[in-house]
């Protein structure tokens, strides 16, 4: 169950930054939004990992601020997903004090690491440094605002599922093709791993299911689906997008 603070205007007149907290601990997730919203933020609190992924087939948050000890999931895994499905920042708020817990967080694209107990200025110091830095990378606009990516002629509403062509014809994506090329041209020229891709750290090498969406995309937006030049395969690494981005 969420609990959403009102949009109040920024100063400069857009909505503040939207922060998912994902805490099961009810005073330190208490603690926390009354923090946020002291400090001019919009939050949404979540007692389970499966609650904020849901709210995020709705709404995309720019930052959130993650618990490794939620009671239906691990919190690592829980990141890893975060960090497939959107283009959210992520910070790491728990009680695991020990290097290989910060370390594995910060690999799977942890943007900072909070050890509890903690000082809530610093906190918030803290989330202002990451929304500072992700602001400052080209096209790391806010997820809200990230809804309609182009490439090579092509354009994606990731909201609606729609791919159209340059000549104006549009396909309907399933969810699960939308999923990937989102993943693609959030991270276009980077290798991602089928795992990635497919949203499932538990991947068995036997799972095809990420082969066959691959396939489905590069018939739609390939010249020569079985000579790609978009969606390259790269032989024991993953996938790569070979094409440049804009978001609007």
């Amino acid at each position: 169950m969420s609990t959403p603070f009102p949009h109040p205007a920024g100063e400069d007149g857009a909505p503040p930054s939207l922060i998912f907290v994902i805490e099961d601990d009810p005073d330190v997730a208490r603690l926390v939004l009354a923090t946020l919203k002291e400090f001019g933020f919009n939050g949404e609190g979540f007692q389970t990992g499966a609650a904020a992924l849901r709210r995020m087939q709705t709404e995309t948050p720019d930052l959130c601020i993650v618990d490794l000890g939620l009671p239906d999931m691990d919190g690592l895994d829980l990141l890893r997903r975060i960090t497939t499905l959107s283009s959210a920042g992520v910070l790491i708020l728990t009680g695991r004090g020990h290097a290989a817990d910060r370390v594995m967080g910060l690999e799977l694209g942890g943007d900072d690491y909070v050890v509890k107990p903690f000082e809530p200025r610093e906190l918030v110091a803290r989330v202002r440094s990451i929304l500072r830095r992700r602001a400052a990378v080209p096209g790391s606009a806010s997820g809200r605002q990230r809804r309609y990516a182009s490439f090579l002629g092509w354009r994606i509403d990731c909201a609606a599922n729609i791919l159209r062509a340059a000549d104006g014809s549009e396909h309907l994506l399933g969810t699960a093709e939308t999923q990937v090329l989102r993943c693609f041209v959030e991270r276009p020229h980077q290798i991602l791993t089928r795992e990635q891709l497919v949203g499932s750290r538990d991947l068995l090498p036997s799972d095809r299911s990420i082969d066959v969406r691959i396939s489905r995309l590069r018939r739609k937006i390939e010249r020569d689906p079985h000579d790609p030049t978009i969606i390259k395969t790269v032989y024991g690494a993953g996938y790569l997008f070979a094409a440049d981005v804009s978001w609007s």
